[in-house]
């Protein structure tokens, strides 16, 4: 019977990312499109105005504001839980990938990808707002 970490071979971790990543992005899409259909419908005979610049309100500047608005099925809110879900799925290929190298044991992998791991949430939190 073969170890649990020879089961992880690099073809299974590469599958497992790949199909990680196109169902993240499909998933990001479809929330988008379920929010513009919604938007859409409330808003799409309405006259835009284009005169005036309204930025983000200031619910979709959070999660938390964001999650509130897809519970009232506000579209804006959708759409930014989409594009919240877009941004995660690299996120998430990169934790995979840790504890994927870690199950094959190859520390120089887990300490490279920790390290990029670092960047990208350093990077995504310390951002305007973050």
């Amino acid at each position: 019977m073969p170890s649990s970490n020879q089961s992880w071979t690099d073809e299974r971790v590469e599958r497992i990312i790949g199909s990680l990543l196109r169902d993240g992005v499909l998933l990001a899409a479809g929330v988008v499109l379920v929010g513009g259909i919604v938007y859409l419908v409330r808003y799409g005979g309405g006259q835009p105005n284009y005169h005036v610049f309204r930025g983000e309100p200031a619910d979709l500047h959070s999660v938390s504001g964001i999650l509130r608005g897809i519970l009232t099925l506000h579209s804006h809110s959708i759409i930014q839980f989409g594009l919240l879900l877009l941004i995660a799925t690299p996120i998430a290929r990169v934790v995979f990938s840790v504890f994927a190298f870690a199950l094959q044991r190859d520390r120089t992998y887990v300490i490279i990808t920790l390290i990029v791991l670092t960047v990208l949430l350093y990077s995504l939190l310390s951002g305007p707002g973050g």
